[in-house]
């Protein structure tokens, strides 16, 4: 049974500069010394949490698009992180999961943050990505998202939650107790992907990455502060057995996203 690697790259991010931020990853993904299946990197990777997309929004067939395939590609990897975007009229907050045959599949985040008026700037997604990868079922969501138990709820038994984020040091107390919780209720690995610095709004950013055990124990090191990566192995064998020693998730709820 297939096991995953996975790395979480936490970095400080510079203010809308996208070519600054791609060749940051690029030589920090360079100088990865662990060999890893997935690497996930924050939300708005190119940007920071701006509002500014009328000025760096990519369509989607963009910059970004081709960096994430060139890398995926030359590294045989997954690659996932969040990007503004702009399609048709509207503009998104999307998650790309690209894979190492250049393939890849896409989410508009859900729930935009209302206290920095995402919601007046970005169109709301209205549908859940599962993607298959490598044996594993994954669900990649974004930031604001992690605070919603319903739309994370493990309804289709996936085993690997993604949030990628720029979630500030203000609140950095709820983004470790949800992550946790989320990782407990639904008996799955979680890892979530933070960035550290300051942005151009003066918001300060304390990293806080990590992943989670199916059980709630985090099996990453806690990294404030700082930029790092990390790359963990996630056992799919110790995941069936212990949702099979402990068969929670059959007991609950029935219900259906809308």
């Amino acid at each position: 049974m297939e096991n995953l690697n996975i790395t979480i790259i936490q970095e400080d991010l510079k203010w809308e500069n996208i070519t600054a931020n791609l060749e940051l990853f690029s030589k920090h993904i360079n100088f990865l010394k662990a060999s890893s299946d997935l690497i996930v990197l924050p939300e708005m990777f190119t940007t920071g949490f701006s509002m500014n997309p009328m000025q760096f929004a990519e369509l989607e067939n963009g910059k970004t698009l081709d960096w994430l395939k060139e890398t995926a590609k030359k590294n045989n990897i997954a690659i996932t992180g969040s990007v503004m975007i702009k399609e048709n009229s509207n503009y998104y907050n999307r998650l790309f999961f690209v894979l190492p045959n250049g393939s890849y599949q896409t989410y508009n985040k859900k729930h935009l943050f209302t206290l920095a008026h995402e919601e007046q700037t970005y169109a709301a997604g209205e549908e859940r990505l599962m993607v298959e990868y490598k044996g594993w079922k994954i669900c990649p969501l974004i930031c604001y998202d992690l605070r919603f138990p319903v739309w994370s709820r493990n309804t289709v038994d996936f085993d690997l939650l993604l949030y990628v984020a720029n979630w500030p040091k203000k609140r950095i107390a709820a983004w470790d107790t949800l992550l946790k919780a989320r990782a407990i209720e639904n008996m799955c690995y979680v890892a979530g992907v933070n960035r550290v610095g300051f942005d151009g709004n003066h918001h300060e950013y304390s990293g806080h990455s990590a992943i989670y055990d199916m059980l709630g124990e985090q099996i990453s090191t806690l990294n404030e502060g700082k930029v790092f990566s990390e790359t963990i192995l996630l056992e799919k064998a110790k995941l069936n057995e212990t949702r099979k020693r402990f068969s929670f998730l059959n007991d609950r709820d029935e219900f259906n996203l809308v």
